[in-house]
């Protein structure tokens, strides 16, 4: 019997509970990411223009962040 390969496989229930772990664990890291973005987008508009060209950025560019 030393050749005997244990099989365990994970419930299916363990699996879907992963998956929807796995599932909100990326959307929270989304809205984190968007409202990280909005933050900087809202401090950038709050700049004067002279503000943000001593920074190197102008208007146009808030828009990516």
């Amino acid at each position: 019997m030393a050749n005997a390969i244990a099989k365990n496989h994970a419930p299916l229930g363990a699996v879907t509970i992963l998956h929807a772990v796995d599932a909100f664990t990326h959307a929270f890291e989304n809205v984190v990411e968007w409202y990280q973005s909005r933050k900087t987008r809202n401090e950038l508009a709050r700049l004067s223009d002279e503000q943000l060209d001593d920074i190197g950025l102008n208007r146009a560019d808030i828009a990516k962040f």
